[in-house]
């Protein structure tokens, strides 16, 4: 019988092996739970890396004015629909990525520097995503995520 070229998604619980669940962001109070430090790390986020606010209202899917004012202004009690979480999981996960791979100062400059990369098409990478969504995201997640591993 050939082996199979299929993606087999690993079982939750494998004997020997920690394994992480991702949480249920469809869970009304899970979402409750993940928001306050979602929207901590996600202002972060804006200011570190110089962030208009126009451009970090597109970064969470296209809030308007009122909602990512209130967002800043009353993070604490405010749930999160579970594509922002998506969204700000996904940068978390680059901002972390390019403090790994990149001096600070460079980390944090790293999404707004032309980048020559094929990839970007002459872009930076915060063009690319922001012109792509969260498909944008991922790319750029899975390609820092591969500069890690050493691919």
């Amino acid at each position: 019988m050939a082996a199979s070229s299929h993606a087999v998604l690993a079982p939750d619980y494998v004997p020997g092996y920690a394994t992480e669940k991702a949480a249920d962001l469809s869970q009304p109070e899970t979402r409750r739970r993940l928001s306050p430090a979602a929207i901590k790390g996600f202002l972060g986020i804006v200011e570190k890396w110089s962030l208009r606010d126009p451009d970090a209202r597109v970064l969470l899917g296209g809030v308007s004015n009122g909602s990512y004012y209130g967002l800043k202004k009353e993070s604490a009690g405010k749930a999160l629909d579970q594509d922002t979480l998506t969204r700000i999981s996904l940068l978390l996960g680059i901002f972390k990525a390019l403090n790994i791979l990149y001096s600070k100062k460079l980390a944090d400059a790293w999404m707004t520097l032309p980048n020559t990369n094929p990839i970007f098409r002459g872009q930076t990478p915060l063009e690319y995503i922001m012109q792509r969504g969260l498909p944008g995201m991922i790319t750029v997640r899975q390609l820092l995520d591969a500069r890690r591993g050493g691919q």
